[in-house]
């Protein structure tokens, strides 16, 4: 049976696609879905760097071990300022979903100086390593060490240019859907990068010292 569709009721493009119908997925699921795929990539690779490490871990070549290099007080203090930098990308994001933009810049603020934190306590900690002759060329373990450690440290970087970026796309924008889906990806991509800090504190940094 053929179905007629008069010109001047044309079907709402808005309804639900009838059965053996191709509609077209929402952006907001395809946007999610490849996000997700992106996350689990990455997890793949810090696995990869994870057994890596744990297979270098004591091969030091006769130099200095971790702990004798690992500052634990220095350690210690980056890992409070990236989970409580996660909580507060928690915040930030109650405050997107209620639009409400004072709330979001703080928050955002909050965050951003956090990570900046971690990062710049990282980059002391590298420095003094150096310093000392624990380069990444002196030895199996440092050389794993300083891939695992770093390859987290630069996507806290990106992390951070991808915010700034976000709160003027706020600014210029507005709470319109593809800033909104752009800050629940960033979310994401934040609370993951604190699950992988809490594993890399655990294997390097704990584990190291008790060795």
């Amino acid at each position: 049976m053929n179905v007629l569709v008069s010109i001047d009721h044309p079907i709402d493009e808005g309804a639900p696609a009838m059965a053996g119908e191709a509609g077209h997925t929402p952006k907001r699921i395809v946007v999610a879905y490849g996000f997700w795929i992106f996350l689990l990539s990455d997890i793949v690779m810090f696995s990869a760097l994870f057994a890596a490490y744990a297979v270098l871990a004591r091969a030091t070549a006769g130099g200095l071990t971790g702990a004798q290099i690992f500052d634990q007080a220095s350690v210690a203090i980056e890992t409070a300022c990236l989970l409580a930098s996660s909580y507060t990308c928690g915040l930030m994001s109650l405050a997107v979903g209620s639009r409400n933009r004072v709330g979001t810049y703080l928050w955002a603020v909050v965050t951003a100086a956090l990570g900046a934190t971690f990062l710049a306590l990282e980059l002391h900690e590298f420095a003094g390593m150096i310093a000392r002759g624990a380069t990444p060329q002196r030895s199996a373990f440092l050389s794993a060490f300083f891939t695992l450690v770093g390859c987290h440290g630069l996507h806290v970087a990106a992390g951070l240019v991808w915010l700034s970026v976000m709160m003027v796309q706020v600014t210029l924008r507005g709470f319109i859907p593809s800033v909104m889906r752009r800050l629940s990806c960033f979310t994401l991509f934040w609370h993951a990068l604190d699950i992988v800090w809490v594993w890399l504190f655990t294997v390097v940094y704990l584990l190291g010292i008790r060795a």
